[in-house]
């Protein structure tokens, strides 16, 4: 049985050594999101035989991340099937990447079943793509910015700092009433785990900017890296009666990214049909697909989600 621990804040470094020196640039990894969103995962982790491994509830059925880490895959994977056998819960993995089901069918070929869900893959941007908004394919981009510009000359961005964590609490509360999120789950948790985050942004690791038009605050929002090449932004909100609010807080914020990151993951669209039109038109370079990964043969009704 494997020796499971809640994640906490003091978890940070020991996480991040194994994920930030990973290639896997899936949204999932980033410690910010373990943390934020365990309240309603239980998420749970442990280091087997060099591996970063975790285990987690979805609803009422257990779940697992791939293994992070170097040796001897199969060896853990064993172990993990073993876990849960002892939950007595069929063994599934979640958020699988692409590049990881060859390397599952080639350690035990013909024990796992793959299933897609294009809601949750993760939509990747070059940075330079981001910070620049060079050519033909911004064009509109580039317009809604220099409309902020031209109708707010003054504007201000500024990193967050402790002292301006009440002024993105206030934005995001107001946004939450006009959108009415305490009367939906989804926007309710999203809600839960933002507020945790701000409530905890230095301790997280996080980064973030907030832009303010006539000397009031109208966008912010934050992120992390989630390995050595790959920053994560987790959160973006914006006055949706300021026109150019989310495109010139994207932009910044792709501007203050440091540049050893060549690559922007801004998450999934969960298949909201507005959210994935705005993250296609920032043009991604990879729509990272993410797999449901089960092992084969197990009773129906106990693998069903």
């Amino acid at each position: 049985m494997i020796a499971f621990k809640d994640i906490t804040l003091q978890d940070r470094d020991t996480i991040t050594a194994y994920t930030l020196n990973s290639p896997r640039r899936n949204c999932d990894l980033s410690f910010s999101n373990l943390c934020s969103w365990r309240f309603l995962y239980d998420t749970q982790f442990a280091i087997v035989d060099n591996f970063l491994v975790f285990k987690f509830w979805a609803g009422e059925k257990l779940a697992y991340m791939m293994p992070v880490g170097t040796g001897d895959l199969e060896k853990v994977l064993k172990e993990l099937i073993e876990d849960a056998r002892h939950e007595q819960q069929p063994f599934c993995m979640l958020g699988a990447c692409s590049c990881m089901r060859g390397e599952l069918e080639n350690l035990l070929p013909g024990q796992f079943d793959f299933t897609a869900d294009r809601d949750y893959a993760d939509y990747i941007y070059l940075h330079t793509d981001l910070a620049m908004l060079k050519g033909k394919k911004f064009q509109s981009k580039r317009n809604h910015i220099n409309k902020f510009r031209n109708t707010y000359p003054d504007y201000e961005y500024a990193a967050i700092t402790p002292d301006r964590i009440q002024e993105c609490l206030e934005l995001e509360a107001e946004w939450c009433k006009v959108n009415n999120c305490d009367k939906q789950e989804g926007t309710g948790n999203e809600r839960r785990a933002l507020i945790y985050a701000l409530h905890h942004f230095e301790a997280l690791g996080l980064s973030g900017g907030i832009l303010r038009a006539n000397g009031k605050i109208v966008a912010f929002t934050f992120g992390m890296p989630i390995n050595n090449d790959t920053f994560g932004v987790h959160v973006e909100k914006a006055d949706t009666t300021i026109d150019g609010a989310y495109a010139m807080i994207n932009y910044e914020f792709a501007n203050h990214i440091p540049e050893q990151y060549t690559y922007i993951n801004r998450e999934e669209d969960l298949g909201i049909e507005g959210l994935r039109k705005a993250k296609l038109s920032y043009q991604p370079e990879i729509i990272l697909e993410k797999y449901m990964v089960c092992l084969h043969e197990q009773p129906i009704d106990m693998i069903k989600w």
